[in-house]
């Protein structure tokens, strides 16, 4: 339910600025196309996950939000077709409550979380003749890169996964140049969360096999640097 409220949400703002981006009229000229720079910035939203594994051992917590950066570069294959190659990363931290079947009963810690995404998708754009507005829409696969150190038993992990995202948004350009971006996204790693760095101090119960897949939904945008082609 909550990854369907999320999906009809991004959906319906894609809708809403595309529409915008339809409609709007202005003075700037169509960009040229070619190669662009992107300088990605957004708020990433809070995301639970958890798993009940077996009777007694579990782990649920919750990815909290934060602010998530990168860098993308873009190649216009065809008019209004683009490539595009992007990193986008979130530094933050995750409260999670453990049961590994041990004496101590249920534990909490707060994990450090490092999450980098490397991304390779196709974005297509829409614009009006004479328009300074252009909405986009895009979908990408890559990887997940999610790094987890539990400061309560010492524990660190890393794990590399399948992600797959999706966006879209607008581009409001004050000149041929450089561009405002505006968007909605939502990023996914399959399976990413579990593992021995959330159960308890040690002993036979530290390895579990149960994963959590993270949906990561953001708003933001940043900045678009046309550099011709």
């Amino acid at each position: 339910m909550k990854t369907r409220s999320i999906l009809i949400t991004g959906l319906l703002l894609v809708s809403s600025l595309f529409v915008q981006a339809q409609t709007s009229g202005g003075g700037a000229p169509k960009s040229s196309g070619g190669i662009r720079l992107n300088a990605y910035g957004s708020y990433a939203f809070d995301d639970s996950f958890d798993s009940y594994y077996d009777y007694g051992y579990y782990f649920n917590g919750k990815i909290k939000g934060g602010f998530m950066y990168g860098v993308g570069v873009e190649y216009e294959a065809a008019p209004s077709t683009f490539i595009e190659l992007y990193w986008q990363s979130l530094n933050t931290t995750a409260p999670t409550h453990y049961y590994n079947g041990g004496i101590f009963g249920e534990e909490h810690t707060d994990l450090d979380v490092a999450i980098n995404y490397i991304m390779l998708g196709g974005n297509r754009s829409f614009r009006k003749p004479g328009s300074m507005v252009e909405g986009f829409g895009g979908l990408s696969a890559g990887v997940g890169i999610v790094n987890l150190d539990n400061p309560k038993n010492g524990r660190s992990d890393s794990t590399t996964k399948f992600a797959w995202g999706m966006k879209g948004g607008a581009i409001i350009w004050p000149s041929e140049k450089v561009g405002i971006r505006l968007q909605a996204q939502l990023l996914s790693i399959s399976q990413a969360f579990g593992g021995g760095v959330y159960v308890g101090t040690g002993g036979p119960g530290v390895g579990v096999s149960s994963y959590s897949t993270v949906y990561q939904f953001t708003l933001g945008g940043g900045l678009v640097f046309n550099v011709g082609g």
